[in-house]
């Protein structure tokens, strides 16, 4: 205790865990989900990951370079970055479009906005939107999971959400996946979010390890599954299936980007969860987690506003300046 207690300015308790540790038990839990993803696309997706981490981290380091600041690039950050931003992306991508992404992602939204602290979207998310926009061809060409882990062509299909959104358009049925093959990943997808197993045993390390709340990713899920309910859709289907579970554990838990209270993260994930059921019910495209967790961003310094707790006393003071008002009357 001795050691965690500062005499000086506040905050007084401190904790012994820094930013540069934290990153790093993130890449840690995010490992699982990388080696399924080599086992279920191939050595492309190791390519692609590791393409992405270098990328980033030469990206951090040249900015801070340009910037003027102290070079942080190894601090793990750019390596949680460049993990996340594979993970949003097909195995099929050009690599060229990973390094496009890595330069928006650590540029444009990190160190253009004062670096690590300061960004006020998900650096991976706001790439990804970006590449989804600029060339929404490569970054819909899901990849399937091949037949050996040895094997390098990949043959693009549609997801689960795109199939499920094409008949609806249709007005045909849709035969979901069983649960197993959304468990264990072997659906077409993204790199990062198709085993859901190894994702939340990411997820578990954690929150065991409170790097991350569990009312933020449990009021996203609860809020998808009711609203998914409400419109006749199969809830843990939803749940099961794109980006959800990625982006509730390891996207919207973003310590930079989303509230700091206990009831702005309720809001946050509510809104999170509420947002991506609605896109996908009535959106142009059939995913709606990387849209919705870049709205609630934008809406994090509101939240943050009307549920910060009041200040100690705070109401004592409003009373005697009432009481004084009477007096002087």
């Amino acid at each position: 205790m001795e050691t965690r207690f500062v005499v000086s300015a506040s905050p007084h308790i401190r904790d012994l865990e820094n930013s540069r540790k934290v990153m790093w038990w993130v890449v840690l839990a995010l490992a699982p989900a990388a080696v399924a993803s080599i086992y279920i696309f191939g050595w492309r997706s190791l390519l692609m990951m590791a393409v992405s981490v270098l990328a980033c981290a030469l990206t951090e380091a040249a900015s801070q370079k340009l910037f003027h600041r102290e070079i942080t690039a190894f601090d793990g950050s750019a390596v949680v970055t460049g993990l996340l931003l594979a993970f949003t992306m097909p195995a099929s991508s050009p690599i060229w479009m990973v390094l496009v992404g890595a330069a928006v992602a650590i540029f444009l939204v990190k160190q253009l906005f004062g670096g690590l602290g300061y960004n006020i979207f998900n650096p991976a998310l706001a790439a990804r939107a970006v590449l989804l926009s600029s060339w929404p061809v490569s970054m819909t060409a899901w990849s399937q999971p091949v037949a050996s882990w040895v094997k390098v062509d990949l043959v693009t299909a549609a997801s689960p959400l795109g199939l499920m959104k094409e008949a609806a358009r249709a007005g045909t049925g849709f035969q979901a996946p069983d649960l197993s093959s959304l468990l264990l990943g072997t659906v077409p997808g993204s790199l990062g979010e198709t085993c859901k197993v190894a994702l939340l045993a990411g997820a578990a390390l954690l929150l065991a390890k409170r790097i991350i709340d569990w009312r933020l990713p449990a009021i996203f899920i609860g809020a998808l599954a009711a609203l998914s309910l409400a419109l006749g859709r199969n809830p843990l289907f939803e749940i099961l299936s794109g980006g959800v579970i990625l982006g509730a554990f390891f996207m919207a838990t973003d310590m930079v980007t989303s509230p700091t209270t206990k009831n702005g993260r309720l809001i946050f994930g509510a809104g999170c969860g509420l947002l991506t059921g609605l896109i996908r019910a009535y959106g142009g495209f059939p995913e709606g987690v990387c849209y919705a967790i870049l709205f609630m961003n934008c809406l994090t310094p509101l939240i943050e506003q009307y549920v910060r707790p009041r200040r100690f006393g705070a109401r004592a003071q409003k009373a005697a300046r009432g009481v004084k008002k009477e007096v002087v009357r």
